[in-house]
């Protein structure tokens, strides 16, 4: 199977086009340094090309209300050159209980994406992910004035990047779901603790102060990002993925 990963020189998209690979599939990375610029369209005929499908794992450069137009722009841009190309399946990796955060403007964003995906003319498939273990560091520091970290007790379910990454391979793979499919970790912790738990392994002497006015996450109702009843759940738990 012929597959271009759009994003696919970035965080998400370089392992999920090793893990294409390492499956025997042919596929095509693109991202800006390999000369596609999504929001101008150049380069994006020519990336996807002879491809069955297009995943993808593009993800805006801020989290305000910038995100709405970049997504926007791109998803038209992207949506418009697989429709000339005659690609039958477009992926796109998104995140889990995006429909129930209307005060994070990050969040409005992705579903704008999101139903223009749904709307679109393509065959298509979501995959919405929780929170990456990989960046559970990074949001804990978003909120750090040096020697005390504020978090709200949002309840997060992290998941390990490869596990989501395993299933987006497996959805790009098969046939159009024209529907979501969420994928999250196994446990789930309220973010204080889950900062408490990082820093302790991490053997970082900030310490954690529970505050539900602090950081991005602080708009985000109690239960609304864990995963959904449905979900596919992973197997790697997030205190063995620390050690």
């Amino acid at each position: 199977m012929k597959i271009a990963v759009i994003g696919g020189t970035g965080f998400v998209g370089s392992r999920l086009v090793d893990r294409l690979r390492a499956a025997d599939h042919e596929v095509a990375a693109h991202g800006r340094s390999s000369g596609l610029d999504l929001q101008s369209g150049e380069g994006l005929q020519e990336a996807l090309g002879s491809a069955d499908v297009v995943v993808d794992t593009i993800d805006a450069p801020g989290f305000d209300e910038t995100a709405s137009e970049f997504f926007h722009v791109t998803m038209e841009n992207l949506l418009q050159a697989a429709e000339r190309a005659g690609i039958g399946h477009i992926v796109l990796l998104s995140i889990v209980g995006i429909d129930r955060v209307p005060d994070v403007a990050y969040y409005r964003a992705k579903v704008l994406q999101e139903v223009l995906v749904v709307e679109g003319p393509i065959p298509y498939s979501i995959v919405r992910a929780t929170q990456f273990m990989e960046f559970i560091d990074k949001i804990v520091g978003w909120t750090s004035d040096g020697s005390t970290v504020r978090l709200p007790t949002t309840r997060l379910q992290p998941v390990a990047v490869a596990e989501a990454v395993d299933t987006l391979a497996d959805v790009a793979t098969g046939p159009p779901l024209n529907g979501t499919i969420s994928v999250a970790g196994p446990d789930v912790f309220p973010l204080d603790e889950l900062g408490r738990l990082t820093l302790r392994v991490r053997d970082d002497r900030r310490s954690v102060v529970t505050d539900e006015s602090a950081g991005l996450f602080a708009a985000v109702p109690t239960e609304a990002i864990i995963a959904p009843a449905d979900a596919r759940i992973g197997s790697i738990r997030y205190t063995d993925w620390l050690g």
